[in-house]
């Protein structure tokens, strides 16, 4: 059963797109999307996306990270996903329905309201999340919010210099998160931009997080480090984002497509 693809990034941070909206796909298990994901055997990418029919929005996507595990939310396969589907629309996922709307300039997210309850993140006991009383080596007090999926963030002089790598991992399975964390390390250069690093839960060193970036910018306005907009730039690029009066996020930024092609569903199942 050979099955059309879609290769697709936002800022360098890469999905395989598989469209079953019209045409239903197998059973996509935690197997199946890391052997796609694999870039010596399989496609290759950090995320596998598999759009699905929904009986609450216009459709449903569902995320698989390079581990194979499914997640939550995924903003830069959301910006992607909009771009594929060219028209405003509702999208579901399991962490909310997303709302996207393209334009010339990219692609504009409605990313919810964020929580920050220590049972929300989920953190394995109670603390302020705002200033957590927390350190892993040199990364202390961190803040940890959830937009969708659950992220914690480092404010640092300079986020290059943490080696993420190492201190990544040792977070990210760390027995505080019980789901599991994506790690952000940041530097706020000034009340109008920050740059951003991030560890990705089950992908690890990203290009670019879309989620990451809306984590770390309401964590720095709740910090009252910068305005209520802000250009967040990662490795792969930069992300306007915006947390209204409404309580909700929003973030544009570019997506783009790579290219298509066909495989063999039976070689990775």
């Amino acid at each position: 059963m050979r099955v059309p693809f879609i290769k697709m990034h936002g800022l360098g941070n890469d999905f395989v797109v598989l469209d079953g909206r019209e045409n239903k796909l197998p059973p996509v298990t935690n197997g199946f999307a890391r052997a796609l994901a694999d870039r010596r055997t399989g496609i290759g990418c950090d995320q596998l996306i598999v759009l699905e029919p929904s009986e609450a929005a216009d459709f449903r996507m569902r995320i698989h990270n390079s581990d194979g595990g499914e997640v939550e939310a995924c903003g830069n396969a959301t910006r992607a996903v909009a771009l594929l589907n060219g028209q405003p629309a509702r999208i579901e996922t399991a962490g909310g329905i997303l709302e996207v709307r393209p334009d010339n300039g990219g692609v504009s997210v409605d990313m919810g309201e964020p929580r920050f309850e220590w049972e929300a993140i989920p953190l394995s006991h109670a603390m302020d999340t705002l200033d957590m009383p927390v350190a892993w080596d040199d990364l202390e007090r961190p803040s940890a919010v959830n937009v969708g999926n659950p992220h914690v963030v480092f404010f640092v002089r300079d986020c290059d210099k943490v080696p993420l790598q190492r201190l990544g991992p040792a977070i990210e399975t760390d027995p505080l998160f019980p789901e599991g964390v994506n790690v952000n390390v940041a530097t706020v250069e000034n009340r109008g931009e920050i740059r951003l690093r991030v560890w990705e839960r089950g992908a690890g060193l990203t290009q670019a997080c879309g989620t990451g970036a809306c984590a770390t910018a309401v964590a720095a306005m709740r910090r009252k480090l910068v305005e209520r907009e802000v250009m967040v730039t990662l490795p792969g690029g930069r992300l306007l984002i915006g947390w209204g009066e409404d309580n909700r996020i929003t973030m544009t930024g570019p997506a783009a497509e790579s290219f298509r092609g066909t495989f063999d569903w039976g070689q990775f199942a």
